[in-house]
């Protein structure tokens, strides 16, 4: 459908140039190399475990839908089981979820100019720094996409509602859910939500139940073939020994202390609304405006909560930005008729975009010129006190490893990734162990970071619905299961033991593991994880004594 006054040609210029934004920023990550990302072991491992044909809560369990693993599983079967084959799974996530947001503007009937600068804001706020997979982020994917099907149902572009789309709809939520409960359950709330609305203002009733039973279809095949292995002990729904992590007043608590962006959006979203709509009843005429304004407030609200329940990375909530931006930018173009589709009004505001969340790529930028050109030290032949920025607090650890001197390992599992050269010197120190080379199958216990190391010993997998995927204790497993490892150390059943010692974080690895090892086994050797700022930790290797 044209514009106002623009023919079909500019309009499809528009159109395409959003793709190219979405294709392009999600692409970058293919055409450089990475320092190794914190906590990326647990996609890596994962994803590999699947590929390999392992079971979720089988052969393995985890506090998690599995459905976040998907897509780097596949990736993984497609270009090999290495760290930036995640890289790879990542981009094609970011070039979806744009699309989807793409997709649900259009059938907003966001003006064109208007679409083309929430999509850049998109990429710039959310998808391009998100170049590694993680499930805090591919929870929120899923229910884009499932909100995208709901709008191509609500608003048809061709007037003729399809269920097809609502059944699709109902299974993306149900993928969403199935990646992690919190994001997933409020993508259920909301959906609900907008499709309510949608039929309290067309007064049928029906697709809301039909939602509602797609939706009971759908969870019931992705979950029933599972509950006949641990899955109600590893997801976790609040029975024992998991416990609740959060309460309505801590995330009143964060959102009255903090969430200023959140409480500062909110506060232009009624402003602008009292503006455009002078009385009630010329409000409640417009359906399109009255979703795009629930759209926008429901994601206000989930990133309230998720800032809370899912608090590792702080900046995982960002997504409400751009939905934001769009409701803002459209309703300013209504009410004062800035017009975007001109070129002029278009590039002044993507250029106050681009600096608006420079952020985003300038850290990139400075950690390339980084590698290229050291910063260099200040040095002095007088004996006088330097204190700027980088000296004013003296440090009680020893100083990080600067990026500059991180290297590459040379081993295919790690391609393209570069992590700190003492942290590489281990990796090949333990690869040339004489109980490495013997080349004997090794029973092996890696409670690190380094998980792509299954591939470059290579060792089997542990298996079993009684083994953890990842070991932070309280959280991914319990007392049940740090008990069954502390068995299995006491009768030597580990010819080789990987424990990352991290003393700043509440058992991320069990110390009463470590514990046991420290009794029944041999420190052979210990180096640098591959981690940065204030949470260092140590690789320790533990051999039979």
């Amino acid at each position: 459908m044209n514009q106002p006054g623009y023919s079909r040609t500019d309009y499809r210029v528009f159109s395409y140039l959003e793709i190219v934004f979405i294709v392009v920023l999600a692409s970058v990550p293919l055409f450089t190399s990475f320092p190794y990302r914190v906590n990326i072991f647990l996609s890596w491992e994962g994803a590999y475990r699947m590929s390999e044909g392992q079971i979720p809560y089988k052969d393995f369990g985890m506090p998690l839908g599995y459905m976040y693993w998907v897509v780097p599983a596949m990736f993984f079967k497609i270009f090999g089981a290495q760290m930036i084959t995640l890289i790879k799974a990542q981009v094609f996530i970011n070039i979806i979820s744009g699309l989807a947001f793409r997709s649900i503007l259009r059938s907003l009937s966001v003006p064109a100019g208007a679409r083309l600068l929430s999509v850049l804001m998109y990429c710039l706020s959310y998808s391009f720094f998100n170049f590694w997979p993680w499930y805090n982020h591919t929870v929120i994917v899923y229910e884009i996409v499932a909100l995208a099907f709901l709008f191509r149902y609500i608003l048809p572009a061709g007037g003729r509602k399809h269920r097809g789309w609502l059944a699709l709809s109902a299974l993306f939520v149900c993928f969403s859910f199935l990646t992690k409960q919190d994001g997933g359950g409020l993508a259920v709330m909301l959906s609900l939500a907008l499709l309510g609305y949608n039929c309290f203002y067309e007064k049928q009733w029906t697709p809301l139940i039909l939602f509602g039973g797609m939706l009971a279809i759908s969870g019931f095949l992705l979950i029933y073939p599972f509950t006949r292995f641990n899955f109600s002990y590893w997801f976790n729904y609040g029975q024992p020994p998991h416990t609740a992590r959060v309460s309505s007043f801590d995330i009143l608590n964060e959102f009255f202390y903090n969430s200023q962006w959140i409480k500062f959006y909110l506060l232009l979203v009624l402003l602008l609304c009292m503006a455009r709509f002078k009385t009630f009843s010329s409000f409640l005429a417009n359906k399109r405006d009255i979703l795009f304004l629930l759209l926008t407030l429901g994601i206000l609200a989930e990133a309230a909560i998720l800032q809370v329940t899912s608090y590792t990375p702080p900046d995982n909530n960002i997504f409400f930005h751009s939905f934001v931006f769009a409701f803002l930018i459209t309703s300013l173009t209504r009410l004062l008729t800035i017009d975007f589709n001109r070129l002029w009004p278009l590039m002044i505001c993507g250029a106050g975009m681009l600096l608006w969340w420079s952020g985003t790529y300038w850290k990139y930028f400075q950690r390339v010129m980084d590698r290229v050109a050291p910063p260099e030290m200040v040095k002095t032949d007088s004996k006088e006190n330097i204190v700027n920025r980088n000296t004013y607090v003296i440090a009680t650890e020893p100083p990080e490893i600067p990026l500059s001197e991180w290297t590459f390992t040379g081993l295919k599992a790690f391609d393209r990734i570069y992590m700190p050269k003492p942290t590489v010197e281990g990796i090949h120190r333990l690869l040339n162990t004489e109980l490495v080379k013997s080349q004997k199958p090794l029973n092996v216990l890696n409670m690190t970071e380094l998980t792509p190391l299954a591939v470059e010993i290579p060792y089997s997998l542990e298996q079993g619905p009684d083994r953890p995927l990842w070991y932070h204790l309280g959280v991914s497993m319990f007392n049940r299961d740090a008990a069954r490892f502390e068995e299995r150390i006491v009768k030597k059943q580990y010819d080789l033991v990987l424990f990352e010692y991290m003393p700043g974080l509440n058992n991320f690895y069990p110390f009463r593991v470590r514990d046991s090892l420290r009794v029944h086994y041999r420190r052979s050797d210990a180096f640098p994880a591959p981690r940065r700022g204030d949470r260092r930790s140590v690789i320790e290797v533990y051999t039979k004594p």
